[in-house]
């Protein structure tokens, strides 16, 4: 594959780049056609309501659902389908607008992209296989990158939001004037998830659904331990203010150990990314100093064996180190 002509590369590179567009394009044009579908949906609520009200027998609803842009058939097959309905979920809790029929177009879009190019360079069955589950796995990857970016940024604001809750309680306010002071006072994505939880109870869903709803929508434990103590000491009574300080001081101890750890840990990690980073760069430096050399891995059977080993047990490595020095708190 080393000596292949800069022709076939070029081809190469050119498909990809025309598939990877094409199917971003795609997303992009039925993210707007079902926008518009949803505004449009909303606008003739509203004007029914303004008019004759909803018809009787009307299945049509106020509230909004979590991917009201979703097509019904997709809906369907989602609820059936375990890795849709996680994915679903995933696109929410990472803050992403795509719907369903976007994820799957672009996994599809992705994995074709690389699949040509693997077929157009070496033209055999088990590479393009392989770039193809690649190139589908990496939506897939973004979307948790993505959620876990966002939750870990909410839980860096959740013990100046817990303490802005408290503080609004003590100075006499009700716990739902509160939740709006923390999405009015707090930035994204605290902001987010408390506006839509004052919003929820707001429009009449009860205080305790859309609690719960916060829970699901960022899976921390700290949210958990939040809305519990609240749903409790609605029930039993007590005094939130001081609950609320007391969860507020419990994250911020964490947050101490957990960066007391990374000090620990700190070399570990280290050694991590030099074993990782190490290989490939000798490789480099080697192919730069004699090429032949180094092409006999590319061009011999056994050399060939003993590259796609060396990879494996890299990244195994690696991923084990990674496992070792990666402590929950």
């Amino acid at each position: 594959m080393v000596d292949l002509p800069i022709q076939t590369w070029i081809t190469a590179t050119m498909a990809f780049v025309a598939v990877a567009l094409g199917s971003v394009s795609l997303a992009l044009i039925f993210e707007w056609s079902q926008e518009t579908r949803r505004k449009r949906e909303a606008l003739q609520r509203l004007q029914e309501l303004g008019g004759t009200g909803l018809p009787v027998g009307s299945d049509a609803s106020l509230l909004r659902g979590a991917r009201l842009s979703d097509l019904e058939w997709l809906t369907t097959v989602s609820a059936q389908v375990p890795h849709l309905k996680d994915v679903s979920l995933m696109l929410e809790q990472a803050g992403l607008s795509w719907t369903l029929q976007t994820y799957l177009v672009m996994v599809l879009g992705w994995g074709l992209a690389f699949g040509f190019f693997a077929g157009t360079l070496t033209g055999m069955w088990l590479p393009t296989l392989m770039a193809m589950a690649l190139g589908c796995a990496l939506p897939y990857l973004y979307i948790r990158n993505k959620r876990k970016r966002r939750v870990n940024k909410f839980e860096s604001q959740l013990p100046e939001s817990i303490d802005l809750l408290g503080r609004a309680i003590r100075a006499g306010h009700p716990l739902s004037s509160g939740l709006d002071m923390v999405a009015k006072e707090t930035a994204e994505p605290s902001a987010g998830e408390f506006r839509r939880a004052f919003e929820e109870q707001r429009f009449g869903l009860p205080l305790e659904d859309s609690l719960m709803a916060v829970a699901d929508r960022v899976p921390l434990v700290d949210v958990r331990i939040l809305v519990t103590a609240i749903l409790i000491q609605r029930n039993v009574g007590g005094n939130l203010a001081e609950i609320l300080d007391n969860i507020a001081y419990t994250i911020r101890e964490r947050f101490k150990i957990r960066r007391q750890l990374r000090v620990y840990t700190a070399q570990g990690r280290m050694a991590g990314y030099v074993l990782a980073v190490l290989p490939v760069t000798v490789g480099l430096i080697i192919f730069s100093l004699n090429p032949d050399y180094m092409l006999t891995l590319f061009r011999d059977p056994i050399g060939k064996a003993a590259l796609i080993t060396a990879v494996v047990l890299q990244t195994i490595g690696y991923l084990w180190i990674r496992r070792i020095v990666n402590i929950e708190i």
